[in-house]
This record gives structure tokens, C-alpha cells and sequence, in this order.
């Protein structure tokens, strides 16, 4: 069984977003413990599980899928996961194991990841809405930084999504994760639109935080730009932007906004790809 490491959402290898690939035969899952062990033994923000689809059902076009998709962090099953789906497409793609449009049924619902003839990917996802709320004291604290607004994500990603001042604060935010790890839902977003989107080629700024799922700092967030696009859309007026997340690794996602999809597109390159000497 082969294990393969790609950096999603980067056109360079050590930039993006990493995650771990593997692909399985059909039949049964291995179990849930298995996989969840091996995420921790990889130690990166997801790892992604594929198998061979089974099971659709004539005529359900909602039920229709070519493979079955599963993302784990170290510590946990997720719902949800943008640049672990655009690795697996592109492991898919680059072993010839698929093409073309490749459907996935996930816990999300059926996802979809379209190939371009540049080596990009598309991802077709449901768009999060947004829900504005008062500024929790205890996340302003625990960010050490002044909120400008703040958002429920939840039904969908299940974040807190969080406007600060400006593109610098984003940079500059180190937060107490500990106190983060403590609030419910799955991470929190911050953003800010971009200083200078003409000489940066961005419109917006984010940064996410995950320790509530053993993820201090995710390098790229493919997912939180569902509750991303909405926000920036409405803000600047336009339905097509680009995204740029300012963690160490940074990474670029471009998003289409569709209504209740989102599309989500960005680059992919394998950087590993080895044997595992223990079978799942």
C-alpha cells in the first residue's frame, strides 16, 4: 500500500497546505482506530482516505460518487476538508488512477474536484453561511488582538470566523491556543481584506486555528474558504477572488462564489511517495 505526501493549494513544493494520501482497494474501511493511529503517526493537519466507491443508486445523482473520502487530523475524524480533497484528486489524476471529474462522497455530502490542463484543480463545495454574533470576550482575549466582527459558520464548517482591522493584525496574531482549544466548534478564522490587493495579486487575508482538533496553526484551509467567499464577496462586490492564508507555509486559493457553492482552486505537488511496511 502506497502512502504519498502532496502540498496543496501551492505551486512549489514545502509551500501550502501538506497531506497524506492514501488510496485503498474496495471493500471494507479498516477500522476507525486504524486510521485514526496512522493520521497521528503522519502528524499533519489531515490525512485523507480514498476508497472506490460502492453502492450508488440508479437515478440518485445526489448518491452518485466515483470514490468514498475520509479525512482524519491527529486527533480526529472531520467533517469536512478542502486541501486534503484537492491532494487526493491530485494523486488520483497524477497516477492515472482517475480522470476527469471525479465525484467523492463524503461526510459533506458528494463533492466534486475537476483537473484543468494547467495542473490546477477545481473543488465544488457547499458554501457555509454566515451568522454575524456578538464578539465572544473570551476569543478577543484569547487572540490578544481587537475584533472587528465576528461569525457563526455553523450549520457547515462549524468555525468561528473572526474580522480583524486590518491585513497586519492578521500577520501579527499569536494566540493562546490553549484558551482556543477550549471554545467549542472546530477552529477560528481571522481575516482582514488585503492592503494592497492591486500590487499583492489578493483580496483578502486569513490565518486558521485548529488546536481544538490537534491543529495549532493549518497552513491552508481550503474549507474555511467556503465562509471566506461568502464574507468577501458581499463585501467587495464580486464573485470570483483570490485568497491568500499567512501561515508560515502560506498558500493561495482562489474562490468562485455559485450561490450555495462555492468553487474552491488551487495547485497541488507530490513531494512523497513510499510503501507503508504495516498494513492499514
Amino acid at each position: 500500500m502506497r502512502i504519498r505526501t502532496v502540498d496543496a493549494f501551492a505551486d512549489h513544493p514545502y509551500t501550502g497546505n501538506p497531506a497524506a494520501v492514501v488510496l485503498l482497494d474496495s471493500g471494507p474501511w479498516p477500522e476507525d482506530l486504524r486510521l485514526q493511529r496512522f493520521a497521528l503517526e503522519m502528524n499533519l493537519s489531515e490525512t485523507a482516505y480514498a476508497r472506490p466507491a460502492s453502492g450508488n443508486t440508479e437515478g440518485d445523482r445526489e448518491a452518485e460518487a466515483d470514490w468514498e473520502l475520509r479525512w482524519f487530523t491527529p486527533g480526529t475524524e472531520v467533517d469536512l476538508c478542502g486541501h486534503a480533497t484537492l491532494a487526493t484528486a491530485h494523486v488520483l489524476h497524477t497516477t492515472g488512477a482517475a480522470d476527469g471529474r471525479i465525484r467523492f462522497r463524503t461526510r459533506s455530502g458528494v463533492l466534486s474536484a475537476e483537473a484543468h490542463g494547467s495542473g490546477e484543480i477545481t473543488l465544488d463545495f457547499p458554501t457555509s453561511t454566515l451568522t454575524a454574533i456578538g464578539t465572544p470576550g473570551e476569543v478577543a482575549t484569547a487572540l490578544g488582538a481587537k475584533v472587528a466582527a465576528a461569525y457563526d459558520t455553523s450549520p457547515g464548517v462549524g468555525d468561528l470566523l473572526i474580522e480583524l482591522r486590518d491585513e497586519q493584525a492578521v500577520r501579527e496574531v499569536v494566540p493562546d491556543l490553549a484558551a482556543l482549544a477550549r471554545l467549542s466548534g472546530r477552529a477560528v478564522i481571522v481575516t482582514a481584506a488585503a492592503a494592497d490587493p492591486a500590487g499583492s495579486g489578493y483580496d483578502y487575508v486569513s490565518r486558521v486555528f485548529a488546536p481544538a482538533v490537534g491543529i495549532p496553526e493549518d497552513p491552508v484551509t481550503g474549507s474555511a474558504h467556503t465562509a471566506l467567499a461568502p464574507l468577501w464577496s458581499a463585501r467587495l462586490g464580486r464573485e470570483a477572488l483570490t485568497g491568500f492564508q499567512a501561515s508560515a507555509r502560506t498558500g493561495v486559493v482562489r474562490t468562485l462564489l455559485r450561490g450555495d457553492r462555492t468553487e474552491l482552486t488551487g495547485s497541488a505537488v507530490t513531494v512523497l511517495d513510499a510503501e507503508l511496511l504495516v498494513a492499514l
